[in-house]
């Protein structure tokens, strides 16, 4: 761990291995209640609870990992190492559990051994980086070697100052966590935000005060048929997944489309050229939209404002084409929710899965439509009022990275002993002679060779 090297002197290097048991077992009888942890009931935030199931011990006690109140556990197997699955085992039925065999359990050797810092330990980016790159296994069933967990170093505080660093990453980790909350709502916010201007673009609110009246008389109650000149469908070919390289060609994939925004990278590459149909190539101006996809995704429409690479139609993207003037219209039109509720209403398949609407459908789907001028003015509003949303979900998204990074840096900070440096000085007497760091570490030690002499003369017998 890389925090050793910058930490206190007199703090005690040592090995993750010679203050924990690794893996435990507990001493209770079948009948006692314990409490049972799947893998997907262990928390990924710092302050997550750990969540279990009431179980009989006998139940449970063979098969699993055995943990009790007191021990840190965490996930040993790729992808839920990596997520970070861990928590400090707390409020289990008659103190004990078990739980998922990709579990590793940590218990403390001594008391003197605070649980909250050896939790701090396993949450530092060292930890959870060396960790990953040490994995050995099959891909998909990768996990961290026991070896590397006992012997991860460890610069040990003397007991009084473990509390005090434990006390202030609460605290300082809790106020992290509420921020980051109240920062991963916003995307939500703004979500309802965008289509309320949707909304109020489609009824003619938007521009009530523009237009001076809050009646559309002007506006035309059309289709999408009277708008659209002719539809473009794609063809469905073999393809090779990769997006295609500067002097290859490809077809897009359904993704392309699906978030509002043209992505190019969605795409996959045509075996030979030779199969690229011209009249089909995505251009700067199209009118897309999905014909196929699951129902909150179906018929997303995108206009196309940028084009690098060789791409053509495939079988799940239409195009639309119609007068330049309108796409835009159609456009907010189709993400509105009224937009919306028309092409899931007019879909067909399965409702859980792919869901599909035909060319007709599509071209009956009712549409108001504003005179040229308000139609001007309404994208007008849209846009502005989108881009602030974007700047602001932009500066949320910066927000949140700080927020993320801000987590690691208080961690190496207390394993520096910055956070408790004026604890230090304030405070001598708790951090010398009995209560230094050496000798809790000769105490722990003691105490493990003092339990494992009645192990080996039983052996013996």
């Amino acid at each position: 761990m890389k925090e050793t090297h910058h930490a206190p002197e007199k703090w005690a290097r040592c090995s993750l291995g010679d203050i924990v048991v690794l893996n435990p077992k507990n001493d209770a009888t079948a009948e006692q209640k314990a409490g049972f942890v799947p893998m997907a009931l262990a928390p990924t935030d710092y302050h997550g609870t750990l969540q279990y199931e009431e179980k009989l011990w006998g139940e449970i006690k063979k098969s699993y990992t055995n943990f009790a109140d007191g021990d840190v556990i965490f996930a040993k197997v790729t992808p839920c190492f990596e997520n970070g699955k861990a928590a400090i085992v707390r409020d289990m039925p008659s103190g004990i559990g078990a739980g998922s065999s990709e579990f590793y359990v940590l218990r403390p050797l001594s008391k003197e051994v605070s649980p909250n810092l050896l939790f701090a330990i396993i949450k530092t980016q060292s930890f959870m980086q060396q960790g990953a790159e040490n994995m050995t296994g099959a891909v998909g069933l990768r996990r961290v070697p026991r070896a590397f967990v006992e012997s991860f170093p460890v610069a040990l505080p003397p007991a009084a100052e473990q509390k005090v660093i434990a006390d202030k990453l609460d605290t300082l980790l809790a106020q992290v966590e509420t921020t980051k909350a109240r920062l991963e709502r916003i995307p939500q916010i703004l979500k309802r935000f965008r289509q309320s201007v949707l909304a109020a673009a489609v009824s003619g609110r938007l521009t009530e005060e523009w237009r001076g009246t809050s009646v559309v008389n002007g506006w035309a109650n059309i289709t999408l048929g009277d708008i659209v000149q002719s539809i473009e469908a794609g063809k469905n070919l073999k393809c090779i997944e990769t997006p295609p390289r500067e002097n290859e060609c490809g077809i897009i994939k359904i993704s392309a489309v699906t978030w509002g925004t043209y992505d190019e990278e969605q795409s996959k590459t045509l075996p030979e050229k030779s199969m690229f149909l011209e009249s089909r190539r995505i251009k700067i101006g199209d009118f897309l939209i999905s014909r196929a996809n699951t129902i909150e995704l179906l018929g997303n429409p995108v206009i196309v404002h940028k084009v690098t690479k060789n791409l053509m139609l495939s079988d799940k993207v239409l195009r639309l084409n119609m007068r330049d003037e309108d796409k835009a219209w159609v456009n907010i039109f189709l993400r509105s929710m009224l937009g919306r509720k028309e092409i899931q209403d007019r879909s067909t398949g399965n409702q859980m899965s792919m869901r599909n609407i035909g060319q007709k459908a599509l071209l009956e789907i009712p549409i108001p439509k504003p005179p040229y001028e308000e139609q001007t003015e309404i994208v007008r509003r849209v846009d502005q009022l989108f881009a602030h949303a974007d700047r602001i979900e932009q500066q949320v998204n910066n927000a949140l990275a700080r927020v993320n990074n801000l987590t690691q840096s208080i961690l190496a900070k207390a394993f520096r002993g910055e956070l408790t440096e004026q604890w230090r000085k304030d405070n001598p007497e708790l951090i010398s002679g009995e209560n230094s760091a050496e000798a809790l570490l000769e105490r722990i030690k003691a105490e493990r060779a003092a339990a494992e002499k009645p192990k080996r003369r039983k052996n013996k017998a």
